[in-house]
């Protein structure tokens, strides 16, 4: 993936940061456990090194919750059960607490039974698909994790977004770095094109597609045209067609809505957003023990041995590192906690510092 940083990127402190994201929403109505926990898993993003999901994104929930589409105080109801499943309906509630609350549920019908499956309706954004996969992993658990999002991917040959970025991701434990992966179902999410936006970069060729249906490099055209439901939008998976699996793409994100949209009695891709004050993404959840197919100590020790033949098989020329997933994160996770710090784009501070003002907050001394 082509780097979005500039030389002009700041550096800002993490414990501050994070003093700052809990004061934050508690200055919307959560409660100092919920704000903690929301804060978490949004500067997660950024210690993983995903800016496009990290607090880049606390512009997009700070409108959400002024437009009423974020019910602060939403509680998720669990409409359907049984001993390996459950429908959950957020009611609105912030996407991080309603899918952290399933997972946390999967988990635990995964405990007592082998698997849990949880889907969830009239939910919001819930940030990186991989913390909830980690979730499951951190408890020796195989973890699954999806969401659909308003329409943004163009289906293959289409002209008009029809599916969500719908990502997929997939966690298990694993030494010395658990197996974590974590994509979207298109070329790119729509963070990745805000990103691109705020740096004045024109977007790599087959990243997306104009209202009709051309390829195009303008950001800021593509993103006006996803807002204002004039057509195109990001090019799934594979790019433009099908020379190179494009169509694969589209087949993912319409995999991620079968699982979060249709069987949660909630709303595919098409229909998320359109209702002034109510978005209705959808998610789906799995945790799997996988002890039940053997030893778990001799599966995990296959995998680990797995993942290392993979680093240490032969590299491409001028290739010096063949990286599993989940390694990058990891491994930026553990220098930005090294340092203390992130990097964060100068735009993002700037909207950091104008929400501050209007919550009544100091972001500098934050």
């Amino acid at each position: 993936m082509p780097s979005t940083t500039t030389s002009d990127y700041k550096t800002l402190s993490l414990a501050p940061l994070e003093l700052f994201c809990g004061k934050l929403f508690q200055s919307y109505g959560f409660t100092e456990t919920e704000s903690k926990e929301i804060s978490e898993i949004v500067l997660r993003a950024d210690l993983y090194g995903i800016e496009s999901h990290g607090i880049q994104r606390l512009i997009r929930y700070h409108q959400e919750i002024f437009s009423g589409a974020v019910d602060v105080h939403a509680k998720q109801e669990i409409i359907r059960e049984t001993a390996i499943s459950a429908v959950i309906d957020g009611h609105q509630a912030m996407g991080q607490l309603t899918a952290a609350y399933a997972m946390r549920l999967a988990i635990e019908k995964a405990q007592k039974s082998g698997i849990g499956m949880i889907t969830v309706r009239n939910s919001n954004h819930y940030g990186i698909a991989s913390y909830y996969a980690l979730q499951a992993a951190s408890a020796d658990l195989i973890g699954i994790s999806m969401t659909n999002s308003e329409a943004l991917c163009v289906p293959t040959h289409g002209k008009r977004a029809m599916l969500g970025t719908n990502p997929i991701a997939v966690a298990a434990p694993a030494e010395p770095v658990p197996f974590s992966f974590d994509a979207a179902s298109t070329v790119v999410p729509r963070g990745k094109l805000e990103v691109y936006k705020k740096n004045g970069k024109p977007l790599p060729a087959g990243w997306a597609i104009d209202t009709d249906g051309r390829p195009t490099e303008d950001a800021g055209a593509v993103l006006d045209a996803i807002i204002n439901k004039l057509g195109g939008g990001i090019a799934p998976l594979g790019g433009t067609g099908e020379v190179n699996g494009g169509h694969k793409g589209y087949g993912f994100a319409l995999i991620v809505d079968l699982c979060a949209g249709i069987l949660s009695g909630g709303m595919t891709s098409n229909h998320i957003n359109l209702q002034p004050g109510h978005i209705g993404i959808c998610h789906f959840f799995t945790a799997i023990d996988y002890g039940m197919f053997g030893d778990k100590s001799e599966i995990k020790k296959r995998l680990s041995v797995f993942l290392q033949e993979l680093r240490d098989s032969p590299k491409a020329d001028g290739a010096a590192r063949i990286y599993t997933h989940g390694e990058k994160e990891h491994e930026h996770f553990s220098n930005c906690m090294a340092s203390g710090t992130i990097s964060v784009n100068p735009k993002t501070v700037l909207e950091l510092k104008e929400i501050a003002k209007e919550q009544g907050l100091d972001f500098n001394a934050a």
